[in-house]
């Protein structure tokens, strides 16, 4: 099972960025590429969600992602976030 989630978190990770460097490569002026991703469960056990997404523009990249957990023993969770941005001319 620790296998099966190294692979999905693997995969969440590696998605976004290859859909954000080929985003970069075909980015032109007026356009731009975005992809995003979320979840959400409420179920016995607890309640929680979580989101990714990426977006190349001509004014620069961003990816975040995050996920929130509450149950019984409190609420946890995480954020990520990067970018960069720059000027033409």
């Amino acid at each position: 099972m620790r296998a099966l989630k190294r692979v999905l978190a693997v995969s969440a990770l590696t998605v976004p960025l290859v859909i954000g460097a080929a985003g970069l490569a075909s980015a032109h002026e007026g356009l731009d590429a975005n992809w995003g991703s979320g979840q959400f469960i409420v179920n016995q056990y607890g309640a929680g969600v979580a989101d990714a997404n990426s977006v190349v523009s001509p004014d620069g990249v961003q990816h975040t992602d995050f996920w929130i957990w509450a149950d019984d023993n409190g609420v946890s969770g995480a954020f990520t976030g990067s970018g960069a941005t720059w000027q033409q001319g």
